[in-house]
């Protein structure tokens, strides 16, 4: 079975909370519950890691390298502008990496200096994203193998 981890970055916790007009309604936990029943259908395990401490999330993908994780899907959130230092763990892991964005970065003129580590970035489509994020996990995965 396929094994993704999804990272959800600083300030991710307060979805729904947060500026909705840029980043949705939708809140964190109904988020989660909605995207476990997605993986299930899917036949992946899928784990939801919430953190807003760039050491953390550090420290989680080198534990994701280490427990077999499949592919990584990350929204970033607020470590898209400073967390180079998680872009550099992602490659020296070598973990295959999903990065998104609910809002459009372009539109916003925002650079994220963790997405070169990505093999794709799906953004602009509000939480439809992380959807998308799975699929393109799936398919990630299926190539490794």
């Amino acid at each position: 079975m396929v094994k993704i981890l999804l990272i959800q970055g600083s300030n991710m916790n307060l979805l729904g909370i947060r500026q909705p007009e840029i980043y949705g309604k939708t809140q964190a936990a109904e988020l989660d519950r909605m995207l476990l029943d997605y993986a299930k259908a899917k036949g992946c395990e899928l784990e939801i890691f919430y953190t807003n401490s760039e050491g953390e999330c550090i420290d989680r993908i080198i534990k994701a390298y280490h427990d077999k994780v499949d592919v990584l899907v990350m929204n970033p959130g607020g470590f898209t502008y400073y967390g180079k230092a998680i872009g550099d763990t992602i490659k020296g892991v070598k973990l295959p990496y999903v990065e998104v964005h609910l809002s459009n970065h372009y539109e916003r003129d925002i650079h994220s200096v963790i997405g070169d580590a990505a093999q794709g970035i799906i953004m602009g489509l509000g939480i439809q994203v992380y959807f998308l994020g799975v699929d393109a996990a799936l398919h990630l995965a299926k190539k490794k193998k």
